[in-house]
């Protein structure tokens, strides 16, 4: 069994209220009013999950907070994050290998996520012997279990994209996709 578990901050953000329903089968999306962040989540042949829109200065923040060296904040500059819960609803054993997953991009072209090693070797080489905060790369775990992590996509604020996944539980490999997914935008919007 692997569990991640991200600190408050991303426990806060799971709560967020419904407001929309996504027209692609089995996917939600959730808009909280307050923060106007979206969230997406499918249920599928035993296997949820879930990403959350994080601002950017949000996640500087957060690893700014940790004492991280600057240049670990800097290396997540390029990169839109998302607040990741998945979840083994299959009544089994079910595994994921993030390494699998692929988002793809308007243009149709299907690019790899950075995994949670590599994120942790690239940290390393910066000084900084961190990896608590990305999504486990590659887990087995049992029925009713979770984990939880920020997936890191390589696109800029705003932009849209599908993600194609990827599970096995029961001897059976299956692939999901959740659709038009968006980075969070640069800036929360103003007050008004």
């Amino acid at each position: 069994m692997a569990r991640a578990r991200i600190l408050a901050p991303l426990a806060l953000l799971l709560a967020l209220p419904a407001a929309a329903a996504s027209p692609a089968a089995g996917q939600t999306a959730t808009r909280d009013p307050d923060s106007g962040l979206f969230s997406w989540k499918k249920e599928d042949r035993g296997f949820s999950l879930e990403l959350i829109q994080l601002y950017p200065d949000f996640v500087a923040a957060l690893y700014s907070s940790r004492g991280l060296p600057p240049a670990v904040v800097d290396s997540m500059k390029d990169y839109c994050v998302f607040g990741t819960v998945a979840q083994n609803q299959s009544g089994g054993l079910l595994s994921y290998r993030v390494a699998d997953w692929r988002y793809v991009t308007p243009d149709g072209q299907a690019h790899r996520l950075k995994t949670k090693p590599e994120w942790v070797a690239e940290w390393k080489k910066l000084g900084a012997d961190f990896g608590w905060s990305i999504l486990p790369a590659d887990v087995s775990f049992d029925a009713g279990d979770w984990a939880q992590g920020f997936t890191t996509v390589r696109l800029p604020p705003g932009a849209r994209f599908d993600l194609v996944y990827s599970w096995s539980h029961h001897g059976k490999h299956y692939t999901g996709k959740l659709e038009n997914l968006a980075c969070a935008p640069a800036q929360p919007p103003a007050a008004h």
